[in-house]
């Protein structure tokens, strides 16, 4: 026990397996935050361990991910001031075709009327907000009208996969891989006609290291029984079909990822992205288009097999934040809620500082408790 004599017997590598595996078993998901008395002592225990040189490297646990974990429930939920036709520019991606076959909402419609040209690859955080362009009204042949996003990406042809190459003990084979899986989930998590329609994402659950137990539980609770302490919208992208379908079969994407060298050998994975919904309600003879705009930002992490306990083919989620535009405030039902001009207001009034979510120059702030703010524009 931590605490006593450092000469105290080791105990075998056998014994010390057991009583970590003991220990993960008995931690379920709805333990608290802080760690348990016994987690305490296995940390303390691995440390003092560790000193004496008496744990064999094999045996050591993966890095802690309670903070990450806790840290990626924080979001920041934005109103919409709707009416205000200004729009903005960012340095963004543009391929064409859109990775969204189809037409996974119904809506018949398609946004190649007045397409403007798309603009460069975004390779760094812009350095100001983008300039503004010309007032114009979204409609079911335009929906992206009076935007920037009419300038970015279709869909996943706008998550631009940087050139990989060797880091630390990961050879650049290995570094590719992990950049695919972290653009397989964000594909999964927020385009994927499934998952838009509210169904489960299962690439991304395939894609996350299943040694995070606490994570994948609570993504999993989050999809069956969503409340405010279990929101799937902190990882997922989701819209009530009842309620609102796309406008067209296209979502705008705009984003940059970035690799390295990570904390205690590992591979570190940095994605940073904006998707833009267009959005007309469900039924016949809707024409009225709204735009909810989403920024996602995420860390990832590959751990050297050699010293931690992995699962191969897979890589960890470090860190998850996002910034959502025009979505109802303090609803908890696992979907995003676009408000249209039309709407009467109802809800909570918003009391945040007023947010431009195109404005990709800007840091979100995922450590502020969450408030119900405004946005500029959509």
């Amino acid at each position: 026990m931590a605490g006593q004599p450092s000469d105290e017997t080791p105990i075998s590598d056998d014994e010390w397996e057991r009583f970590l595996k003991d220990a993960e078993r008995e931690t379920p998901a709805s333990a608290p935050k802080e760690p348990s008395a016994r987690a305490r002592m296995v940390t303390a225990r691995l440390r003092e361990q560790d000193a004496r040189g008496q744990a064999p490297e094999a045996w050591r646990a993966g890095p802690d991910r309670r903070v990450t974990e806790r840290r990626g429930t924080r979001r920041r939920r934005l109103w919409a001031i709707l009416g205000v036709p200004v729009a903005i520019v960012v340095a963004l991606v543009a391929v064409k075709p859109s990775l969204l076959p189809g037409d996974p909402f119904g809506s018949g419609a398609s946004d190649d009327v007045g397409a403007a040209s798309p603009l460069p690859a975004e390779t760094a955080r812009p350095t100001a907000p983008p300039s503004s362009v010309a007032p114009d009204t979204a409609t079911l042949a335009d929906p992206f009208a009076g935007s920037p996003a009419k300038e970015y990406a279709d869909g996943a042809a706008g998550i631009v996969l940087p050139k990989a190459t060797a880091v630390g003990t990961f050879s650049a084979a290995r570094v590719g891989q992990a950049l695919r899986q972290t653009r397989e989930l964000l594909v999964d998590a927020n385009l994927d006609p499934v998952t838009l329609r509210g169904g489960r994402p299962e690439t991304a659950f395939g894609v996350i290291e299943p040694k995070q137990t606490e994570l994948v539980e609570l993504l999993d609770m989050s999809l069956r029984k969503p409340d405010k302490d279990h929101d799937p919208l902190t990882m997922f992208s989701r819209f009530d079909p009842d309620e609102v379908r796309l406008a067209g079969d296209v979502v705008k994407t705009r984003g940059r990822m970035t690799f390295g060298a990570g904390e205690d050998g590992s591979l570190a994975v940095h994605a940073d992205y904006t998707f833009v919904y267009p959005l007309v309600k469900a039924g016949d003879g809707a024409t009225e288009v709204a735009r909810t705009v989403v920024r996602r930002v995420l860390d990832l992490r590959l751990d050297d097999p050699g010293r931690y306990q992995v699962t191969p083919g897979k890589i960890a989620v470090k860190r998850y934040d996002q910034e959502i535009g025009n979505s109802a405030c303090d609803v908890y039902d696992g979907f995003l809620h676009p408000g249209f001009d039309s709407d009467v207001p109802s809800g909570p009034s918003p009391s945040g500082s007023a947010v431009d979510p195109y404005d990709r120059s800007r840091t979100p702030e995922p450590d502020r408790e969450e408030e119900c703010g405004t946005v500029t524009r959509t």
